[in-house]
Parts: structure tokens; C-alpha cells; sequence
């Protein structure tokens, strides 16, 4: 326990053991899809879905674990959703590289991103993000959440004419969700502790004892991760052709990072009196770092999980949350067929119960200056609707350059509002 004290300090954020490990296994349930999506994306692009199955829990375990022991947040890692479609859509299938090239480029990618974190550059352009902004990215990552947990669920489908559409509720896999998800408002109501997990649960039980989704079993030995371990090209991502392919990689990795970052410790209320966040140089480079052990185990670029979120809800507020998690995504390599048990659905609810907790930012934007308002809600919807975090921190603060200076309002924006609004200009224009 002194242990455990003096590496999380504990006390200093009122929490327990006890609470910071069930906000772990929340944390770990609403993300370990990922053991099976990555894998399946990445197989798309020629790799071996097996060993893609072990790096990916290597790279989750280690960012989680990195992040929870050095930076001491809660917030767990993991090969991102983003990343990896674009790694295995656009570099790979799209643009014709070898996913080995991929790998390399993910490498340079992330060895930059350490650079930079290192360095005051990145922590001076978090720090820096407005005020309001912040807390629209909040409850974009919420509405983001909550889009991705009706997509999951069935909920809401896509739409020829009109992009999404209302599925079918009186289905399965909607309705135990909706109910999941009342279950857990519920007893959150109630100030029942474990919500989010007694829900998950109950959904899970639901699935297995009406047979919509198997139980794949307990045990069993992780699958060789030869075919993808140290397969990476360097040389090859140094030609020419794959500039804009890792430059598109950093800035989908920083901001990303950022946005998630920003949003979680927000709603755990981690940021100091004037909204920054303490410990971020050591936070950038637990993730930075797990980009490039994620390279060299066979992933995509690995970053910060929004639905760290869960875990903080379950009242996860040091980084021993995170390192419980990691520990779980290890675990995980022997326990795969018990993880690939909990059906989409199910941690579906979960996610959408957190988005509701996380759009409530929006309530202290400052809605009487409409250049401080009108940004803030630009990110929040951009987010879920290009399916992007990164997306939406640079439509954000594009349109809050353009709006402070067409209104007359050019000093209230600091050097680096300017220049993280450039960078996303020229990403849009030249990427």
C-alpha cells in the first residue's frame, strides 16, 4: 500500500486501490475490441492476423503501463482506430507500399513525435489550446464516443442519401444495449459504484445466454508474433513518396494525443487553476515512446484511448487505472478468447453513457462571446462526424483563427494558436 502511495499518490486525489482497479478493468473492457479490430484491419493490408493480435496487446500494455508509472495518468494506450485505416488503406492498399514500409514509416513517425516531445515545442501548443476550445473538444470526444457507441450497437447505420440512419431498434443487439445503458444510468444515479462494469456484464450475460454472440472460451496460448516482430523497412520509408505519409502520421498522432489528453483530464479534473495539464511532458512521452515499441512489435501507431473516459467515470484518477489496464491487455494474450467474448454492443452502452457525462463541457463554454462559442462547437461536431479527433482540434482552431481575425479580435489568439492553425492549413492543402 506505501508502495502504491508513493508511486500514485493515492491520497492526494481521494481515491483507493480498490477504485482505481475496477476503473482499470472498465477502462480495458471498453477498449479491448481493439485486441480483435486492429488485427483485422491490418490483416487487410497482408499481415498476419495473429501476430498483429499480439503486438497490438505488447503496444497497448506498454503505453498503458509507461503512461500509468511515468506520467502518472489514467489513461491507457493502444493502436489507433484512425491510424490504422490509414495504414492499411492508404499507405498499403491505396498507395501501394508494403506494409513492412508502413511499419517504417510508423517508426520514423514516432521517433519524431519523442523528439518532440522531449522538446518544449509540443508541450508550448497543448498548453496553449483556448480555453473554450478545450472544452469543445471535450464534448466532441463525448459526442465521438457516443457516435461510435450507436454505430457499434446498430443503433444508427449507414444512409445512400442521407449518410446515417436509425437502425433497427427492435433487434437484438440494440435493445440490450439501450437496456445496458439504462442500467448504467441508473445505478449511477444511485451512486452505485461499478456501474459501468455491471453493466458490460449483464449485456455480456444477456448475449451468451440468448446465443448471439459465442463464448469463445477461457485460456490459450498467444499466437507467434514472428511474422510482423521487427519486420519493419526503414530504409524503404526514407524515399521520397512517404514524407507526406509519415507527416500525416505525426499530425494524426499529435493531435489526437492532445485532443484525448485534454478531454479526459478535463473530466477528471486533473488540470490545474488555469486549465493546463501538470505532468504533460512526461504524458506526451509515454505515448510518443509506445509508438515505437508498437513498430517494432508490428502495429500502427499507438496513442491515448478516449475511452480512457470510462475508467475516469469509474473513478479512475491516478495512473495506477492505467497500469492496471496494461497489465489486463498482457493478461489479455493468454485470456484472448475470454476478450473476444464481451460483444460490441455491450461496451457500446458503456460508451454511451460516458459520451452523456462528457457533453456536459459544453455547459461552460462561454456562449456570450460567439468567437469563443463558435469554434468550440465546430470541434465538438467535427469530430464525430469525420470520424476524427485530430480532424476536429483542426477545423477548431482553424475556424478560431479565421473568426478572432475577421472580428477584429487577433490578440486574444497566442503565437501558438496561430501556428497549430497553419499546420492543419497545410495539411488540408498539401496532404
Amino acid at each position: 500500500m506505501k508502495l502504491l502511495q508513493r508511486l500514485f499518490h493515492l491520497q492526494e486525489h481521494a481515491t483507493t486501490p480498490r477504485v482505481e482497479s475496477m476503473a482499470g478493468l472498465t477502462t480495458f473492457l471498453t477498449m479491448a475490441y481493439i485486441t480483435v479490430v486492429n488485427p483485422s484491419i491490418l490483416s487487410s493490408a497482408g499481415m498476419d492476423f495473429g501476430a498483429v493480435f499480439v503486438a497490438t496487446c505488447i503496444a497497448a500494455a506498454f503505453g498503458s503501463i509507461v503512461m500509468g508509472l511515468y506520467a502518472n495518468y489514467p489513461i491507457a494506450q493502444a493502436p489507433g482506430m484512425a491510424q490504422n485505416s490509414f495504414f492499411a488503406f492508404g499507405v498499403v492498399l491505396g498507395m501501394g507500399h508494403a506494409w513492412q514500409t508502413a511499419l517504417g514509416a510508423v517508426f520514423i513517425s514516432g521517433v519524431i513525435f519523442v523528439v518532440l516531445s522531449v522538446l518544449p515545442v509540443r508541450e508550448w501548443l497543448i498548453n496553449a489550446i483556448p480555453r473554450n476550445l478545450k472544452l469543445g473538444m471535450a464534448a466532441g470526444i463525448g459526442l465521438f464516443l457516443g457516435f461510435i457507441a450507436l454505430k457499434n450497437a446498430g443503433i444508427v447505420v449507414d444512409h445512400e442519401a442521407t449518410l446515417v440512419s436509425l437502425g433497427k431498434l427492435v433487434s437484438f443487439e440494440p435493445m440490450v444495449c439501450i437496456g445496458a445503458f439504462v442500467i448504467i444510468a441508473a445505478l449511477s444515479a444511485r451512486k452505485v459504484r461499478g456501474a459501468v462494469i455491471i453493466g458490460i456484464l449483464v449485456a455480456t450475460a444477456v448475449g451468451w445466454l440468448f446465443g448471439n454472440n459465442e463464448f469463445h472460451g477461457i485460456i490459450a496460448m498467444p499466437p507467434s508474433p514472428a511474422p510482423v516482430l521487427l519486420q519493419l523497412d526503414i530504409v524503404a520509408a526514407l524515399q521520397w513518396s512517404m514524407v507526406t505519409v509519415i507527416l500525416s502520421m505525426l499530425i494524426v498522432d499529435v493531435f489526437d494525443t492532445a485532443g484525448t489528453l485534454v478531454g479526459v483530464a478535463h473530466r477528471a479534473k486533473l488540470t490545474d487553476a488555469n486549465g493546463k495539464l501538470p505532468r504533460l511532458g512526461k504524458a506526451l512521452l509515454s505515448d510518443s515512446s509506445a509508438t515505437v515499441v508498437g513498430a517494432f512489435a508490428g502495429t500502427s501507431s499507438t496513442t491515448s484511448y478516449i475511452e480512457s473516459a470510462a475508467g475516469v467515470e469509474a473513478g479512475g484518477r491516478t495512473g495506477l487505472t492505467a497500469v492496471v489496464c496494461g497489465l489486463l491487455f498482457l493478461g489479455c494474450l493468454f485470456f484472448a478468447p475470454l476478450a473476444q467474448s464481451v460483444p460490441a454492443y455491450a461496451t457500446a452502452a458503456a460508451l454511451l453513457f460516458v459520451a452523456c457525462l462528457m457533453a456536459r463541457s459544453l455547459a461552460d463554454i462561454d456562449w456570450d462571446d460567439i468567437t469563443e462559442s463558435a469554434p468550440a462547437v465546430i470541434a465538438a461536431l467535427a469530430m464525430p462526424l469525420s470520424f476524427s479527433v485530430a480532424e476536429g482540434i483542426g477545423l477548431g482552431f482553424i475556424s478560431y483563427i479565421l473568426i478572432k481575425l475577421v472580428s477584429g479580435k487577433a490578440r486574444d489568439c497566442s503565437a501558438a494558436a496561430y501556428v497549430i492553425a497553419v499546420i492543419f492549413a497545410l495539411k488540408y492543402i498539401f496532404l
